[in-house]
């Protein structure tokens, strides 16, 4: 058992060695964050409880329930068609990675930032797989955008609501709401600025994984059937939005016995008119769910409330459905499932789905009930190659019983009545209870490695903060530092406050700083302010590392990144947003720091 004077010094060593094998690849994140816990308690300076501790975090166990919480709305909500509107169709990368980081950045200055990059990640990733992007470009300044974003309000982070409790408790004025707004803004826009010229350069681009998925992709042609009472009704192709879509495009347009084909843009569109889409299979999952106005034949059509799963399916060389149509087969009797596109021999197939016949060797693009997947193992005659994607319309009951119940969590939450996890809890439990989540979707939902990186990455902070490791080396950088004056405290308070923010968390590295940073305020004589917006705004600045932040750690894994990509990204968007903070606190607060300089 090593001795009390030496545990903070073997805490530190320890922390070093494993972030150096982690960013060197030499050691999985997971894996070397549960063998630091096993060594801090093998040495004493931990036991069994700390070790598990992460694993009933409320904080984690939150971040948990609101990925299947917005697992289960993208399931049973149509989120895409309101995210589309919110980004042009034909953006350009930078378009796109501009808006989207400027809106997310607005957003999160009012909601906690962790449900905005859960709702926003799926989208971001489709968006960059659809356009050719790789998600590894666009997923870091996600997060970054969350991060910046929230430094806008006082209700924007946990930071700011942390410090101002520790102001409250010291009888100190609270932090000014305007001066975080104007300092906010110009983080904000440096920090777009930044991705925009510089920082997309830095970004790693995946694109071998995102090529080797594009080859594989398989065209479909989907019908669908505008219905008569749709507002697309006696509108031409482009007034319709039906030009310019995402991932599909219009291919023919069967009217009566007419076919339409090639289509032209002031083409007016009827009701009662068959529309045939190409694109790949996402895509088409994501135009039945958003086109307004169309909707599937209606023999198509999904029955009221049940779950539809997106299957790739083979028709087999003995299969009794060869030579014989989709509408004469049976087939949505015979499997549960309705036949949507036909895949053959490396080409998509046209025509009214009902009457194309089918052949060995066909790919089927399938709408499949519940009863799929035994009626298929069942005949024998179908091979499933691929499930893409399920959803499902869930009653207008049980749709307002979950709107009702989230507004009432958010609103108990908001009032102080019930806290963030319990409000969590309550949503997540009328949604399974309603079947909005089910034990699948928690299955493919939940990455256990992310979730032992935050709870692991817990516990190394907890064994800094135990054996005073984080407050021994920020007491000596300040105290290196004092004889230069408040302004290379500033920078001092800034470097220790970042750098315990993306080891110990941002809650963590506040507890820590700002009782240094007011023993130094009453020490030199000058107001603390700000020293305190110091504080705020550096334990904010989470961009080492993927386990500074957790929504850092939520595109960890969908962006493929290593933790030497933040490093890479991190370091100089770290050293901008210090420059332009300090910048704006001293340009704000420099009568407060003027008598001691001048002095």
């Amino acid at each position: 058992m090593l001795s009390e004077a030496l545990q903070p010094y073997f805490v530190l060593g320890v922390t070093f060695l494993l972030f150096t094998l982690i960013y060197l690849d030499k050691l999985r994140a997971s894996v070397g964050f549960l063998l630091g816990g096993l060594v801090f308690a093998l040495t004493g300076i931990l036991n069994g409880d700390d070790l598990l501790a992460g694993f009933s975090n409320s904080s984690i166990i939150s971040v948990m329930l609101l990925i299947l919480i917005t697992a289960g709305i993208r399931k049973n909500f149509n989120l895409v068609m309101w995210l589309d509107k919110m980004f042009p169709a034909n953006a350009t990368y930078k378009g796109f990675l501009a808006r989207m980081m400027a809106q997310v950045a607005v957003v999160s200055s009012f909601i906690n930032n962790t449900p905005v990059v859960a709702i926003m990640t799926p989208y971001v990733f489709n968006w960059g797989r659809k356009n050719g992007v790789s998600p590894s470009k666009l997923l870091i300044p996600l997060s970054f955008a969350t991060i910046l974003g929230g430094m806008l309000t006082q209700i924007g982070t946990s930071t700011t609501l942390v410090l101002q409790g520790f102001l409250n408790e010291a009888a100190l004025p609270g932090l000014a709401t305007f001066d975080l707004l104007r300092i906010g803004l110009a983080v904000v826009t440096v920090g777009i600025v930044f991705f925009l010229v510089y920082g997309h350069k830095l970004l790693p681009d995946r694109q071998g994984a995102i090529a080797k998925f594009q080859e594989n992709i398989r065209e479909f042609v989907v019908e669908t059937e505008l219905s008569s009472k749709s507002k697309l009704v006696g509108k031409t192709i482009v007034e319709a939005g039906l030009r310019n879509l995402k991932g599909v495009y219009l291919v023919e347009i069967i009217r009566e016995d007419k076919v339409i084909s090639p289509v032209q843009p002031d083409e007016i569109v009827q009701g009662g008119d068959h529309l045939f889409f190409a694109g790949d299979t996402s895509s088409i999952h994501d135009l039945v769910l958003s086109m307004e106005g169309l909707r599937l034949p209606k023999d198509k059509y999904q029955r009221e409330n049940e779950a539809v799963q997106v299957i790739e399916a083979v028709v087999a060389k003995t299969s009794p459905l060869i030579g014989r149509t989709v509408k004469t087969s049976g087939f949505r009797n015979r499997y549960d499932a309705a036949v949507v596109a036909i895949h053959r021999q490396g080409e998509r197939v046209s025509g009214k789905i009902g009457d194309i016949t089918l052949l060995s060797g066909d790919l089927l693009l399938l709408y499949a009930g519940r009863g799929f997947s035994n009626r298929v193992n069942f005949f024998s005659d179908l091979h499933v190659v691929n499930q893409v994607e399920e959803f499902a319309k869930p009653s207008k009951q049980r749709s307002w019983s979950l709107v009702l119940t989230a507004l009432m969590a958010i609103g108990l939450a908001v009032t102080g009545v019930y806290s963030l996890f319990l409000s969590l809890m309550l949503i997540f439990a009328v949604m399974a209870a309603t079947s909005l989540v089910t034990i699948s979707d928690i299955k493919k939902s939940v990455d256990i490695d992310m979730f032992s990186i935050l709870a692991f990455s817990l516990v190394l902070g907890n064994a800094m903060v135990k054996t005073g490791a984080g407050q021994m080396l920020a007491s000596g950088l300040l105290e290196v530092l004092a004889p230069f004056g408040p302004l290379s405290i500033m920078v001092g308070l800034f470097i220790i406050t970042t750098l315990l923010t993306s080891f110990v968390t941002n809650v963590g590295a506040v507890s820590i700083a700002f009782p240094l940073a007011l023993a130094v305020a009453q020490k030199m004589g000058i107001d603390g302010t700000p020293l305190f917006l110091t504080v705020a705004y550096a334990a904010s600045g989470a961009f080492l590392t993927p386990i500074g932040y957790q929504t850092n750690l939520m595109v960890f894994g969908p962006g493929g990144y290593t933790f030497s990509d933040f490093i890479k990204v991190g370091v100089p968007i770290t050293l901008l947003y210090m420059l332009v903070s300090l910048a704006m606190i001293y340009f704000l607060y420099h009568d407060q720091l003027v008598p001691v300089l001048a002095g």
